[in-house]
């Protein structure tokens, strides 16, 4: 008997030696076609899910214990590349970007169909959206072809500081806009100017403001230099940056997962993504945290009651069995989400609802007032949640906007898994636990330094002067890790062009009149924030005045120099009247000289994107759509 043990685990021992030995392993870089390397590309062994992604420098490794026959390169924007291994360890691969002719009317999308009654809400694996068709702009398709849903932007023009001497508004830490943009530009198209939110675009990256080192929950850094697309004018940046807080730091979650699974949702860049996005997320979840499940289509159902969150397997169970079909009870689902999530309230915790969905909420209580009133009183109580948006042609980006923004939450869209490991793991913390709540700005601009100002951006997000002391007034919410930047535009006193104005009050006492103190003689503004503790109901004041010399935009930091290429590029993206001198060869050289470490290759991806627009013929930087 012990002589056949002992032969069995021989053959035992055998096999996982043979096992071992043929393990397999492949790495490279993966380049564009000028050299430039690629973060993010997913490389999959074929007929496998095992898979890894390039890193910031465009690198990857790959391993696997049978024989590898095939690898397969895929990055949105770019041409498939497939390769036979051979005998090789080290495989280096040039993606060409997949441009597709601009001249043609070119639209493959959801509900694209003429018969509408026989549809079977399903998008073809190789669908795609072409913003731009001879020179037609977006909003002329025939809204049969695509059903998007953006709100839309007056963008803020000029005020004069004599008439106008507050700005006030609250802060936005949504990045929804800059990769829905960059999903536009990688399917060869442009977006609808109302998806460009300047604000969104400049606040995905992060910047190099110090840490809080005092009681406040952020710091407040400012910075002036010549504005780069109008030399006779001078730019403002205004940053925060949020405490960090280590994850094992972090309150307990009570999170549930409110998840699209109807008809619009059986594409691959939507329930599939989800899924692997996700996975993402449960891979970050503690023992202490809970997460619950509820899905919807004709109607809402919970398909995972609260589970530790070190019982990863079971979650991603539910999570794996979801498919799509079916109408889409938004309305519904929420009310059953926030149902569970009081249910199962932690005190103290994070309570959060994270609904992943293209937004397209068509059946029951479905208008925005009835779910503004939905998760403001949700929010009131203490359950707060963030929405990710998925896919294209039907994506409501106002609705989700909407609802993120009223339930005290971040609104991200997430188009590759690049970015939802940035959304759901890199900046887990600040998508989940909130550290300030109603975070307000107001800036005060001196009379006898500043003839007017322009703030660029944040126009869904512009309060009146007196709801800065109101505390009753809802604003934005900061996360841990958080970044929060703003950039004025700011005309010069004695600055020989007209500003807006007004005429002269009969029956006011000048109240621009400028105080006799020489010190206030050197200041340009005041700039005040107001917050509230993540559990307190009154503000906190933060104040700073701002003086100093104006140095050239060569000798500015590399924080304001790269936020202004963002603005530049979305200036143009929306045709701003207000974009001066910019050009997008401008906007490139300048975030190239701003680039620095670029440590996760977020700013060389800005850089790509700018070039590729530049590669459109359809698109002069000049030509108005008429």
């Amino acid at each position: 008997m012990k002589k056949k043990i002992s032969v069995l685990a021989v053959i035992l021992l055998a096999v996982i030696a043979m096992a071992f030995s043929g393990s397999v392993t492949i790495k490279g870089t993966v380049t564009d076609e000028n050299g430039h390397p690629l973060p993010g590309v997913n490389v999959v062994i074929k007929g496998t899910r095992n898979g890894t992604l390039t890193d910031q420098h465009g690198r990857y490794m790959i391993t696997s214990v049978n024989e590898i026959r095939i690898l397969v390169f895929s990055y949105s924007g770019y041409s498939t590349v497939e390769v036979t291994t051979g005998n090789r360890s080290t495989i280096n691969v040039i993606m060409k970007q997949e441009l597709k002719s601009l001249q043609e009317a070119v639209i493959v999308g959801y509900a694209a169909v003429a018969d509408r009654s026989r549809q079977s809400h399903k998008m073809p694996a190789s669908a795609s959206v072409i913003g731009y068709s001879r020179q037609i702009p977006y909003g002329r398709f025939n809204r049969n072809f695509n059903t998007e849903g953006y709100a839309p932007i007056n963008e803020n023009g000029f005020r004069n500081v004599k008439a106008s001497p507050l700005s006030t508004f609250s802060i936005d830490v949504d990045h929804a806009s800059y990769s829905n943009i960059r999903r536009f530009i990688n399917n060869g198209g442009l977006p609808p100017a109302d998806a460009v939110r300047i604000e969104e675009m400049i606040n995905y990256f992060r910047y190099d403001y110090p840490l809080p080192d005092d009681d406040h929950p952020f710091s407040l850094s400012t910075e002036m230099t010549v504005c780069p697309w109008n030399r006779s004018h001078y730019l403002l940046q205004v940053g925060l940056r949020g405490k960090d807080i280590n994850k094992s730091g972090l309150p307990p979650s009570n999170i549930v997962f409110l998840i699209d699974v109807s008809g619009s949702m059986n594409s691959p860049d939507k329930l599939p993504l989800l899924k692997s996005a996700f996975g993402l997320l449960v891979n970050e979840l503690r023992p202490q945290d809970r997460v619950a499940i509820v899905v919807y289509a004709g109607a809402a159902g919970l398909v995972l009651e609260s589970t530790p969150g070190n019982r990863k397997e079971k979650i991603m169970c539910a999570i794996d069995k979801l498919e799509a079909g079916g109408s889409t009870a938004g309305g519904a689902g929420l009310k059953l989400a926030y149902k569970e999530a009081e249910n199962n309230f932690i005190e103290g915790g994070n309570n959060r609802i994270i609904l992943a969905t293209d937004g397209d909420f068509n059946v029951g209580e479905s208008s925005n007032g009835a779910m503004e009133r939905l998760v403001e009183e949700e929010r009131d109580k203490g359950v707060y949640i963030t929405v990710l948006g998925f896919g294209m042609g039907n994506l409501k980006d106002d609705k989700m906007e909407l609802i993120a923004d009223k339930g005290n939450g971040n609104y991200s869209y997430i188009d590759n898994l690049r970015e939802a490991r940035k959304v759901l793991v890199s900046e887990f913390g600040g998508t989940l636990f909130t550290i300030a709540r109603d975070v307000k700005f107001q800036i005060e601009f001196n009379p006898a330094k500043v003839k007017s100002y322009r703030l660029i951006g944040y126009e869904n997000r512009l309060l009146n002067d007196e709801d800065f002391n109101d505390d009753r007034k809802d604003a934005g919410e900061m996360g841990a890790g958080h970044n929060v930047t703003a950039l004025y535009e700011l005309v010069p006193e004695g600055a020989d062009e007209t500003v807006p104005s007004v005429d002269p009050l009969r029956y006011q006492v000048d109240r621009n009149r400028f105080p006799d103190k020489k010190d206030l003689g050197r200041e340009y503004l005041t700039i005040k924030v107001r917050y509230k503790k993540p559990d307190g109901s009154k503000s906190i004041l933060m104040e700073k005045h701002v003086s100093g010399r104006i140095g050239d935009l060569e000798e500015a930091s590399d924080n304001i120099r790269f936020a202004a290429a963002v603005a530049e590029f979305g200036m143009i993206l929306e045709k701003s009247e207000y974009s001066g001198n910019s050009t997008l060869e401008s906007s490139a050289g300048l975030a190239r000289s701003a680039r620095g470490t670029d440590e996760d290759g977020y700013r060389s991806e800005l850089i790509r994107l700018i070039n590729t627009v530049r590669s459109m013929k359809v698109f002069t930087e000049r030509e108005k759509y008429e």
